[in-house]
């Protein structure tokens, strides 16, 4: 499944920690990420990650088109809700584009724990029965 993992720049270091608990899941799919995180993924875990821009110069938009596209299976965005974020409007288009398409969404690490434990059972599979798959 294609993975996205997002985390604005206060919630980073806890994309780390989640990412690195979950190497053994995540290593199992195809990861992609905003720019600096994305990096930060690469030079602190054994995952590879496909990168796109950083967040505030396109990288959330990259992903919704992917979503717009039914090219990605789930959204792992951990969102800072006590910060403005400059691109804000950038944000609420992609988790619209989530409700929209039917993406799997987690924006804390309570939500995400229960997604990536849920991948690992089979309970997305669903995804899996779409057109797009070869």
């Amino acid at each position: 499944m294609n993975i996205a993992l997002i985390a604005h720049d206060r919630k980073k270091d806890d994309l780390i920690q989640f990412a690195l608990a979950y190497e053994p899941i995540l290593s199992e799919h195809d990861l992609f990420a905003t720019g600096t995180t994305g990096q930060r993924i690469v030079d602190e875990t054994d995952l590879s990650v496909t990168r796109f821009r950083s967040g505030p110069l396109g990288g959330d938009q990259q992903i919704g088109a992917m979503i717009a596209q039914d090219e990605m299976d789930m959204i792992i965005f951990f969102r800072d809700p006590l910060t403005a974020q400059p691109h804000e409007p950038d944000v609420t288009a992609l988790i619209r584009l989530c409700d929209v398409y039917g993406i799997p969404l987690a924006t804390n690490m309570g939500t995400a724990e229960v997604l990536l434990k849920g991948l690992k059972e089979g309970f997305i599979d669903w995804r899996l029965l779409g057109e797009r798959r070869e």
